[in-house]
Formats: structure tokens, C-alpha cells, sequence
């Protein structure tokens, strides 16, 4: 019997994403509400409990209200694309790649919480550092970040597209969370394990799919006879073998004028770069992903062949 998948929210951007993804699937069936029923909270009921495996693409607190339904026998399980539950017990951070026993972690979990975007670049370029002991757990690490505006949901993608709205932004690119307080920090602070607080600044640029994060560090503030050659070295150890992060060679920060931020749309790899000067006193880190692949939907239905494979 094929397992049955419940998308709750698959009128929204991630959701959409899922199902697209899923279209061509012959191995399980897609249950589904329509549009117009889908805040009829019976119906969810009913599939959410009906589901072998139910992706949550909702805000946080519709993701925990979808949790609660589930029923005291019922053993669906629930990977949730909202911030409601990634640092929460119980529940299996979704970043396969994370660490070596990371996609046997998702694999025997019922909850897996999906990684936000910015997060999902963040963790790949802070977290191997960490756990090699290069870089100190106090370390004031700073990130800048620009993503796609489909990042933003259905209403920032029609305030970005549809000009005859009074909400329109015409910006070619734009700040935003200026008071330092965006809803990924807990998350990366978690999972990238550090002590102090990172500091986080996203942006929004003029292009519907793609994402850039970029660390810069300051090579004489870490430990172990850093160097940028070092620190590539630590990462391409440590995701050695993976499909789906790349680590790309040193060389290459020094033989391109540029790393693109859309140039990933449509795909779910994520590039890291180590960027800088053999003998200079900094190294930039950069993450590089679609913000609705790696970033979203495509690594919710990663997490979901992992969790049906077990």
C-alpha cells in the first residue's frame, strides 16, 4: 500500500512547492483539501490523523494547533516547515547533512522540524567549524544574508509583483528585521552551537528564487593554527561524500568575479564557498541555495523519503 502524504497549507508558496515536487509521484498518494475547505479544521483533522505522514507549510501557531489534532493512538508523522519546532525536545532537526548521524536521526523520527533558509546556509558554515573546535563558542559571529522575496510567502511575492497595489515595493533590494530579532537567530544559535547570541542581518533583493549567507571571520579570533586553507579543509571533510552540499574549491572565490545569488533557482544543492587571501587577516564564508529548495520544500521532501525509507 503506497503511504499517504498530507500537505497542510498546499495552497501556500512551500506548500505549492511540495506538491509540484510530488506531481509526478507513483510510489504514494497525496491527500489534499480544497482551497476553498482549507480552514475547515474537521477536514485537516481527518487527513492530518488519516496520513502516514503529514508536511505542516503553515505559520507557527497553525503548526502547533495541526500537532495538537493529531490523536493520542494515531502514529502519523509530521515534518513541520515553520519555525515552531526546530529547537523543540522531540523533535529531529531536519539538516540530513548536518552531522554524520543527522539522516539516521530523521529517519527514526516521528517530528522532524524543517531548517529555515537562512539557517540551512548559516549552520553548514558555522556549525563543522564549531564541532572541529576552530572557533571558539563565544565567537561573535555576524551574518549577512540576502534571499528571493518568495521567501516572504504569497503576500510579499504580490507586493513585489503587482504594482497597482498601495503596498508595493518598487526597491531593488531591501533591509529588514532591524531591531536584531528575526525568528531564525534561537534556531542557528541552537544548532550552529554557540554561546553567543549571532548577529543577523537578512535582506530581500529583486529576484523571485535564491539565497546567498555569507559568515566572515576574522582568521586570527579562531583557534588551531587557522587558515583560510584550514578552514576549507574542515569543510570539505566534513560534508565529503554528500550529494547535495558542495564544497567548491579553494580556488574558485579567486577565479570568478562573482557569486550569483539566483543562480541556484529551481535546484536543491547548496554551494559553499571559502573566500579570501591566503595571507590575509579575513575569510568569508558563503552559503549559496534556492530559499524554496535547500531552503524549503525541496529539503522537506528530502526529509520525507528519509522518514519513508525507515
Amino acid at each position: 500500500m503506497k503511504p499517504k502524504i498530507f500537505i497542510d497549507g498546499e495552497h501556500g508558496t512551500t506548500g505549492l512547492q511540495i506538491r509540484t515536487r510530488l506531481a509526478d509521484r507513483h510510489d504514494i498518494e497525496v491527500l489534499s483539501i480544497p482551497e476553498a475547505e482549507r480552514r475547515n479544521d474537521d477536514l485537516r483533522r481527518e487527513r492530518l490523523n488519516d496520513a502516514d505522514l503529514a508536511i505542516l507549510c503553515l505559520p507557527d501557531d497553525a503548526s502547533r494547533q495541526a500537532v495538537g489534532m493529531l490523536e493520542g493512538s494515531n502514529s502519523t508523522r509530521v515534518i513541520d516547515t515553520s519555525t515552531a519546532h526546530r529547537t523543540a525536545d522531540g523533535w529531529a532537526y531536519g539538516f540530513a547533512e548536518m552531522d554524520s548521524g543527522q539522516r539516521a536521526a530523521i529517519s527514526a523520527a516521528r517530528f522532524v522540524a524543517n531548517p529555515g533558509c537562512y539557517p540551512t546556509g548559516a549552520i553548514a558554515l558555522i556549525r563543522p567549524l564549531r564541532m572541529e573546535g576552530i572557533m571558539p563558542s563565544d565567537y561573535p559571529v555576524t551574518i549577512n544574508a540576502v534571499s528571493g522575496y518568495t521567501g516572504g510567502g504569497k503576500q510579499l511575492i504580490a507586493q513585489m509583483e503587482d504594482d497597482t497595489r498601495s503596498d508595493h515595493i518598487d526597491a531593488p533590494h531591501f533591509a529588514y528585521a532591524l531591531p536584531l530579532k528575526h525568528k531564525h537567530v534561537p534556531e542557528i544559535q541552537a544548532h550552529g552551537l554557540l554561546n553567543r547570541v549571532p548577529l543577523f542581518t537578512p535582506s530581500v533583493g529583486r529576484f523571485a528564487q535564491g539565497m546567498l549567507v555569507q559568515v566572515p571571520l576574522y582568521i586570527d579570533m579562531l583557534s588551531g593554527n587557522a587558515s583560510i586553507a584550514r578552514i576549507h579543509e574542515i569543510l570539505s571533510d566534513h560534508f565529503a561524500g554528500q550529494s547535495i552540499v558542495e564544497v567548491q574549491p579553494l580556488e574558485e572565490c579567486g577565479s570568478t568575479p562573482r557569486i550569483d545569488a539566483s543562480e541556484l533557482a529551481g535546484s536543491d544543492i547548496m554551494k559553499l564557498y571559502v573566500c579570501g587571501s591566503a595571507d590575509g587577516p579575513h575569510v568569508n564564508l558563503i552559503a549559496q541555495l534556492d530559499n524554496l529548495g535547500k531552503g524549503a520544500s525541496g529539503a522537506a521532501v528530502q526529509n520525507m523519503d528519509l522518514m519513508l525509507a525507515s
